[in-house]
């Protein structure tokens, strides 16, 4: 119940200052930082899914909201990844507001763990152009998914077989970028993916340097059974990621053992991810409807008092 008030507290301090209007704090800490903030743009997906916010303004209205730095999703621009004006437009916008191009989540381009060799190496085929985007664009890494044709079980055998389809194909994807700087990061986003162990896994068998994870807080519903949700420990499964991590997206609710969601408890979180020496950027990623960017700013005005009071320990 204490974290719980902390966190209301937190968050109603932040929806005050954003309502009335207060001076914004500097979110820059340049130099004693212990990670970075960044916003996902699958924050923003409603007004994007309805035209009522254009994907080329993304980096420019992240700065007016005072975010230097942006984590693209290939679903809002997904049949440009090989149009060079169109990345170049987006690279001049985000370059002339000072903001960083962090990464691009990519959806919809094949299962890494597909039935087929062939489909698999369809799945290959489809990255490989969102690596070359996401040099062009100045991005460190592409998120992809760990999607399989193997149904969920928890089959040791059935767990195996999914990392061996899906391991082979993220170490052909990473053979491929590491000639672009460009690492290639698994969310933990359902099924054996949200699994801490089995994900964590998946990297160490992969065995490529470019190999990596993007834990998300909120990501850890394993499966549904009609009304029941089988889920993992946000805390846990965080913990088991973080040795491999190349950015983390943060959500504010988690899961526990039992199927149920709970609020982010900010400082247990966040004492997890720099306890295991990570300064790299934590990407909001939540987006309340009809006030998204509300929303958004009382996340990071949170996320910035845990980082200079984890700062100050």
């Amino acid at each position: 119940m204490t974290n719980r008030r902390n966190f209301i507290k937190s968050a109603g301090l932040a929806t005050a200052a954003v309502g009335l209007g207060l001076p914004q704090l500097s979110f820059s800490m340049k130099k004693e930082e212990l990670f970075k903030i960044s916003l996902a743009e699958w924050s923003l997906n409603k007004p994007l899914f309805a035209g009522k916010m254009n994907h080329l303004d993304f980096a420019i209205e992240a700065k007016k909201h005072g975010i230097d730095a942006v984590e693209y999703v290939n679903q809002f621009f997904k049949d440009k990844a090989t149009d060079k004006s169109y990345l170049q437009e987006m690279k001049t916008r985000a370059e002339g507001e000072g903001v960083t191009s962090v990464l691009i989540m990519i959806d919809g381009e094949g299962q890494l763990g597909a039935a087929t060799s062939a489909e698999r190496a369809e799945t290959v085929e489809k990255h490989k152009k969102w690596v070359e985007a996401a040099k062009f664009l100045g991005c460190h890494a592409i998120r992809v998914n760990a999607y399989t044709s193997v149904p969920y079980s928890t089959d040791p055998k059935l767990e195996k077989q999914a990392i061996d389809v899906c391991s082979s194909t993220l170490r052909r994807i990473c053979q491929f970028a590491n000639d672009f700087d460009i690492d290639v990061i698994v969310e933990n986003h359902g099924g054996y993916s949200s699994n801490g162990k089995w994900l964590a896994r998946l990297i160490k068998e992969t065995g490529h340097r470019r190999a990596g994870t993007l834990p998300d807080f909120g990501n850890f519903q394993l499966n549904k059974v009609g009304d029941k949700i089988f889920s993992y420990d946000s805390y846990r499964g965080v913990d088991e990621l973080m040795p491999k991590a190349k950015g983390v997206s943060l959500k504010p609710k988690v899961w526990d053992d039992f199927g149920k969601e709970h609020p982010l408890d900010y400082e247990r979180m966040m004492k997890i991810v720099v306890g295991h020496k990570f300064n790299g950027y934590v990407g909001i990623e939540h987006g309340a409807p009809d006030r998204e960017w509300e929303s958004i700013e009382e996340i990071r005005v949170n996320l910035d008092m845990i980082r200079r009071t984890l700062s100050n320990a």
